[in-house]
C-alpha cells in the first residue's frame, strides 16, 4: 500500500511516499481503507522527534493522527462493525497517511451521516480533546465561563461550539481577521491577542482550555476563580500523563517534576493544573456524531489536499495559520 512515513526524526523534507506493508489484522481490530486524513501539529512535533524520550516511535512509522474511511476486514472478536461500513477514529498505533489502517474496535465510531469523508476526517483528534477536557475533566455546566486559547484553530474551534452546547459563556483569542468568524463559531467574548491582553480583560473563570503552553498558561492562572481549572494540552506534563504512557522509572520519576511550578503556583490559588494526553474512543466519538448530525456541532475545514501533496499541506500547516482543519485526500 501507498504509505507516508519516515526513517528518522527529522524535518518535513524527510517524508517519503512510497509502499508500505499493508498493517495486519488482530481479533478486536478493523482494517479500514482511508479515504481522507487530516494533518495536525501534533503529527509535526512527532516528525521532528520532540516526544522521542517519552515516547519513541518504531522506524520506519507511518505518519497521522485520525481519519475517515470504509472497513475492508474485522478481526474474528469484533461485533461492532461490519464490511462497508463508513467509519472514523483517531488511531492507535498504525498511521493515517496510507491506503489502509489499522484501528481496534473500542477506538472506532461510525462517521456521522451527514458529512462527507473529508470533514469526518477532521474531526477525530481535535473533538476528542475537546471532549476528553470540557466533559470529561473539566465536566463544564450550564452557566458556567470558559476560556478557549486560540479559537479558530483545529482545537478551539470546536471546544467553541461543544462549550457552548454545554450551556458555557465562551470566551476565545484570535487574531483580529478571524473574530467576525470565531463569533459565528459562538464565541461571546472575543479577545484580539495582538492588541489585547486577556489576562486584564477576563476575570471569575471556571475553565481555561490552554492550546499554547508558555507564558499563555502561566497568565491563564490569573483569569480563573477560586476553585477554577486550568486544561492544557501544550504545557508541562503531570502525574496522570506519567501513568499514562508508562515509561521507565526514572522517566517516571522525572515527568511529574516539569509541570511542578505551575502546578504550585495553580495550588496557591486553589486552582486545579491538569495536562490532557488525549486518549482514542470510540464511545465518545459515537457521542461527538450526534452532535455533528444534530448540527450542534460543525466541521471546520481549511484546505484540502491530495496525498502527493503532503509535503505542502505540512508547510501550511506549519505556518500556524490554518483555521480549522487541514485535510490529505488519500483516496477516492
Amino acid at each position: 500500500m501507498k504509505a507516508a512515513y519516515i526513517t528518522r526524526y527529522g524535518n518535513i523534507n524527510d517524508v517519503q511516499i512510497d509502499e508500505q506493508p499493508k498493517p495486519s489484522l488482530t481479533e478486536n481490530a478493523v482494517l479500514v481503507k482511508v479515504h481522507a486524513a487530516s494533518i495536525n501539529p501534533l503529527d509535526l512535533r512527532v516528525l521532528e522527534g520532540e516526544f522521542k524520550a517519552i515516547l519513541p516511535v518504531p522506524f520506519p512509522f507511518i505518519l497521522g493522527n485520525d481519519f475517515a474511511g470504509t472497513v475492508v476486514e474485522v478481526g474474528s472478536k469484533v461485533s461492532q462493525f461490519k464490511v462497508g461500513d463508513e467509519v472514523y477514529a483517531k488511531t492507535d498505533l498504525n498511521g493515517a497517511f496510507a491506503e489502509y489502517t489499522v484501528v481496534q474496535q473500542s477506538s472506532l465510531a461510525l462517521k456521522p451521516q451527514n458529512i462527507s469523508m473529508e470533514l469526518a476526517a477532521s474531526l477525530p483528534l481535535v473533538s476528542l480533546t475537546a471532549w476528553q477536557a470540557l466533559v470529561e475533566i473539566a465536566k463544564v455546566k450550564a452557566g458556567q465561563k470558559v476560556l478557549i486559547h486560540a479559537g479558530s484553530g483545529g482545537v478551539g474551534s470546536i471546544a467553541i461550539q461543544l462549550a457552548k452546547h454545554l450551556g458555557a459563556t465562551v470566551a476565545t483569542t484570535t487574531s483580529e481577521k478571524n473574530i467576525p468568524w470565531v463569533k459565528a463559531l459562538g464565541a461571546d467574548t472575543i479577545i484580539d491577542y495582538k492588541t489585547m491582553d486577556f489576562e486584564q480583560e477576563l476575570k471569575d473563570y471556571d475553565v481555561v482550555l490552554d492550546t499554547q503552553g508558555g507564558k499563555i498558561l502561566e497568565k491563564s492562572l490569573n483569569v480563573l476563580k477560586r476553585g477554577g481549572r486550568l486544561i492544557s494540552i501544550s504545557g508541562p506534563p503531570d502525574h496522570a500523563f506519567a501513568e499514562a504512557v508508562n515509561p521507565n522509572w526514572f522517566l517516571k520519576c522525572v515527568i511529574p517534576l516539569l509541570s511542578w511550578s505551575i502546578r504550585h503556583k495553580a495550588k496557591k490559588r486553589d486552582i486545579s493544573y491538569s495536562f490532557l494526553f488525549m486518549q482514542p474512543n470510540g464511545q465518545q466519538l459515537s457521542e461527538i456524531s450526534k452532535l455533528v448530525e444534530s448540527g450542534k456541532i460543525n466541521p471546520v475545514v481549511d484546505k484540502t489536499y491530495t496525498f502527493s501533496e503532503i509535503k505542502d499541506a505540512f508547510h501550511y500547516v506549519n505556518t500556524g495559520r490554518a483555521k480549522g482543519k487541514v485535510i490529505l485526500k488519500i483516496s477516492e
